[in-house]
């Protein structure tokens, strides 16, 4: 009878040290796949994030990894094309445990479904709607929304006494449709006109049929919705068209990518941003030093500021990273739950996503900024806003 006691208590301890050695024993990587645009259009916005997502892995696993496990990411490019993007989905799916979608609002759009279906964690770096509305449950947004975009401008239409808008979106782009569609839905509440509506496509080059039509209206300003080098070519056009409104353009121009190949044209355009992209301008506080964590090491790897979009890699690591920590382990299900809880101070401003809310930022983590000297700086509207975060 002793024997068989003590050749159980033996295998008792056996089985005991074969548990400690599974996943929670910090020897096995959690994977995390990243689609990304490292070429074709959307690859100045691609390569900002994949920057910016490496460094905040590389952070976290020089700090020891998430519960004592390190983080190993898997890269692969959509090319800026979405069926690009469904062939990297099903590169990653069976291999992950989480996936960093791509920038291109598109190739989120397209990959969505087969989120639906695999049921893994898909932290999207682009910021259309109709990813999150209605909720997919395992979708969750790092960008402000297209539509919280869309508010803040009225926001600040509103408080500027601007009561008569000019629109022009692109028609391909998921991003600008659903900012456009946010206007639209929100404009009578704030007491805003839209008019003239103009549309244009990714590949346009010249908008002086836009300009002709602005011209004719009654418009106090013009907003444009679009991504890459179609900004580019209107505001340098704008610059020469003579017309004296102000032109307003969205977060995919708060960067160097845009601000240094429109060069002077750019010069008093207004720019609404991540509060992140104008950090040094908010007061001490946890806010501050969520974005001075970034800004500091990726200035000093790459040797210039962090723009938008890296703004938005890093703090979707971050929000995977507090998540994973909170669910205790890599289980999707878990994960995903410990997102829908979550609340997270990031360079990007404080999330709190929900079960019925996987945007998880409001207006207030978006600044209204005007370009000065080549440089980004927010409006007197603005800085009074951003004097009340330093503490959230």
């Amino acid at each position: 009878m002793r024997l068989f006691l003590a050749s159980f208590s033996a295998l008792l301890l056996a089985a005991a040290g074969c548990g400690s050695t599974g996943s929670s024993s910090g020897d096995d990587p959690i994977r995390v796949g990243q689609i990304v645009s490292l070429t074709g259009n959307y690859s100045p916005l691609g390569t900002e994030n994949q920057k910016s997502v490496a460094l905040a892995v590389e952070q976290i696993n020089a700090a020891g990894g998430i519960n004592g496990r390190k983080i190993e990411l898997s890269v692969r490019d959509d090319k800026s094309l979405p069926d690009q993007a469904v062939l990297a989905f099903n590169e990653l799916k069976d291999d992950s445990d989480a996936v960093i979608g791509s920038p291109f609002s598109n190739s989120a759009l397209a990959v969505v479904p087969l989120v639906d279906r695999e049921e893994i964690p898909y932290i999207s770096l682009t910021p259309a709607d109709e990813q999150v509305k209605p909720v997919h449950p395992y979708v969750f947004v790092v960008p402000a929304l297209s539509g919280t975009y869309a508010e803040a401008a009225l926001q600040y239409f509103q408080a500027s006494k601007l009561t008569r808008v000019a629109v022009a979106y692109d028609t391909k782009s998921s991003y600008a449709t659903a900012g456009f569609k946010g206007l639209e839905a929100k404009a009578q509440t704030y007491g805003v006109t839209l008019n003239p509506i103009e549309q244009f496509q990714t590949t346009a080059t010249e908008f002086s049929a836009v300009f002709t039509h602005v011209r004719a209206s009654d418009a106090q300003a013009l907003m444009v919705w679009g991504t890459g080098a179609p900004a580019v070519a209107l505001t340098k056009q704008y610059a020469a068209s003579g017309l004296d409104i102000p032109l307003m353009l969205t977060g995919s121009q708060a960067s160097k990518l845009f601000l240094d190949p429109a060069g002077p044209a750019a010069e008093g355009v207004t720019i609404s941003s991540s509060i992140g992209v104008v950090g040094t301008a908010l007061p001490d506080g946890e806010q501050k030093r969520a974005i001075e964590e970034l800004s500091t090491a990726f200035t000093a790897k790459y040797g210039y500021t962090p723009p938008q979009f890296a703004q938005d890699g890093y703090s979707g690591v971050k929000l995977l990273a507090a998540a994973v920590t909170k669910a205790g382990s890599t289980d999707r299900a878990k994960v995903r739950d410990a997102l829908e809880g979550l609340t997270l101070t990031t360079p990007n401003g404080t999330y709190k996503y929900a079960p019925d809310n996987h945007s998880g930022l409001t207006t207030d983590f978006i600044s209204i900024n005007t370009v000065k000297s080549g440089k980004l700086e927010p409006t007197p509207y603005s800085q009074q806003k951003l004097s009340t975060l330093g503490g959230r």
